[in-house]
């Protein structure tokens, strides 16, 4: 039997070929976006559109709370200008904002609306600097400067917080690595922690009904971080890609 679904930032990267595995799998699916362009496709695709601003907490909370979710997953970023350097303090800043604000926001709508559990999105290059590689346990990095500390202290432990350290709902955090594959900035893999955008999807899709609360790194084998925890705790495979027609 499916599960209703609130799936917050739908039409990114990782919403798409998540949206595609719930709808798959029987689930019914209220995906959020910006646009009116966003909610057609969404809508072509069969998954039911809200065009709401996570930063407007009545409408999002009504929009929550119509869709009367089980299950919230929170994909949402604001990186769509990219990293180019003339931009880079400002897009760093906004998505910053997005991940403090926007998930106080989702949570607050989240346990109003009775949700049971909340996966959110997280990156795995937060952690503070020791020997590699990192683990879900290991301290996050709050005493970083510049950018860095825009990113981290100011986005990612707030986000985080907000979703583990509650107990209005079981609350799951995905620490992604470098993210590559179809719809990111990287068909193949870069950085120290990388993982392919649709074995992502799939982490956040078994994060649905499997795994304690908690947070796990989501990456390919061999990096910086290790991965044990949601190979053994969510059955999840660095490997998996969706078929053809994604």
């Amino acid at each position: 039997m499916g599960l209703r679904i609130f799936l917050a930032g739908a039409a990114g990267a990782i919403g798409r070929p998540l949206s595609r595995l719930l709808r798959d799998s029987g689930h019914s699916v209220v995906g959020t976006t910006r646009t009116l362009d966003g909610k057609a496709k969404l809508e072509a695709f069969g998954i039911e559109a809200a065009v709401v601003d996570v930063f407007d907490r009545e409408a999002l909370g009504q929009a929550v709370k119509r869709a009367a979710p089980e299950i919230v997953i929170h994909q949402l970023t604001d990186l769509a200008a990219g990293l180019d350097p003339k931009v880079r303090d400002e897009t760093l800043k906004r998505n910053a904002r997005l991940r403090r604000e926007g998930t106080a926001n989702l949570v607050r709508a989240a346990k109003a609306a009775g949700a049971r559990r909340l996966v959110a999105q997280s990156i795995a290059w937060a952690y503070a600097p020791k020997e590699t590689p990192w683990r879900e346990d290991d301290p996050l990095d709050v005493d970083a400067t510049g950018l860095r500390a825009i990113s981290v202290r100011d986005g990612v432990i707030p986000l985080e917080n907000a979703v583990l350290a509650q107990d209005g709902f079981e609350g799951l955090v995905l620490r992604y690595g470098q993210l590559y594959g179809p719809g990111t900035w990287s068909a193949e893999p870069k950085g120290d922690a990388p993982v392919h955008v649709e074995a992502a999807a799939h982490a956040a899709f078994l994060a649905v009904s499997r795994g304690r609360p908690a947070a796990y790194n989501i990456a390919d084998p061999g990096g910086a971080v290790a991965i044990d925890r949601a190979v053994t705790e969510l059955g999840w495979r660095p490997e998996f890609r969706l078929g053809p027609h994604g």
